[in-house]
């Protein structure tokens, strides 16, 4: 054993028991827990990091299969025109677009199927067989329908995210109580005044899962798409292009910034989620 990979494992040990160590402390000041809940995976990222900088230098593992993080990083520094043009047209672009537009359309859908039964038992069969669709099937046709350019990619994100919006909002609609419902009944409150003050607050939980599950799907989705037909830019095409290449440490830097914006995008979500829902409990024992 080398002393590469002898240092990694060293740092791995010794990072694991001070992660061990600061998980059973708890911190009664709230800015002591938060900053605690912010060490512990900061600690376990970086040690990650080191360990496979360790490894794969240490066996000398060849680039073009695994290159080092110092390698990504040093990628990621020299190329970030390229990558933020491949991230303004895949996630700026086909990503929201596509998300809001899936996930706004699902809400709507929702709402309506609420107040008819036969969409209920017409349209929810049909939303499950729809998202069983894979993506490799729906990209093409979209590229078809909607061209080359980043509406097709928005195309394929709306019909991946439209059905987990519809889905989880028909299910939060249902999460009132009985009693809830007959106390607005009593109150002679009408189908929308029970809605908006009851049954949507109610549903919220499950509107913010989808949200936090669709901020992860639209940007696979949008990648995805892209293989199949895109501009001479973004995300998608830039890693199908650089594996051609054999440029393997550009295919991880573009990974990486894929895998930082859906990481930013999901803290937004679950961030606005907390403000809104402060009153659930979930929120309240966080």
């Amino acid at each position: 054993m080398n002393a590469a990979v002898a240092g990694a494992l060293v740092f791995w040990a010794g990072a694991w028991a001070l992660n061990e160590w600061l998980v059973r402390h708890n911190p009664r000041a709230p800015l002591a827990r938060r900053a605690l809940s912010l060490l512990v995976p900061a600690i376990f990222g970086i040690t990650l990091l080191v360990v496979w900088e360790g490894l794969v230098r240490g066996l000398n593992v060849p680039t073009v299969l695994l290159p080092p993080p110092s390698m990504i990083w040093d990628r990621i520094v020299g190329s970030v025109p390229t990558l933020w043009a491949d991230f303004r047209q895949t996630f700026l672009k086909a990503v929201l677009i596509g998300y809001a537009l899936g996930c706004g359309s699902g809400f709507l859908a929702a709402i309506a199927i609420d107040r008819s039964p036969f969409l209920k038992r017409g349209l929810l069969p049909l939303g499950n067989f729809v998202s069983a669709l894979p993506i490799i099937g729906i990209a093409p046709i979209m590229v078809m329908w909607f061209g080359f350019d980043w509406p097709s990619k928005a195309a394929v994100v709306v019909v991946m995210t439209f059905f987990p919006m519809l889905v989880n909002t028909v299910a939060g609609l249902s999460a009132s109580s009985a009693i809830d419902r007959d106390l607005m009944r009593t109150y002679a409150a009408s189908y929308w005044q029970t809605l908006f003050k009851l049954r949507l607050p109610a549903a919220a939980p499950f509107i913010f899962n989808a949200l936090k599950i669709n901020s992860t799907l639209a940007l696979i989705g949008a990648i995805v798409a892209e293989f199949f037909g895109t501009p001479i830019v973004g995300m998608g095409f830039r890693i199908s292009t650089e594996v051609g290449r054999m440029n393997i440490d550009m295919v991880w830097a573009e990974i990486a910034v894929a895998a930082l914006a859906g990481s930013l995008f999901y803290g937004l979500v679950a961030q606005i989620e907390r403000a809104v829902t402060f009153w659930h409990p979930s929120i309240r024992g966080g």
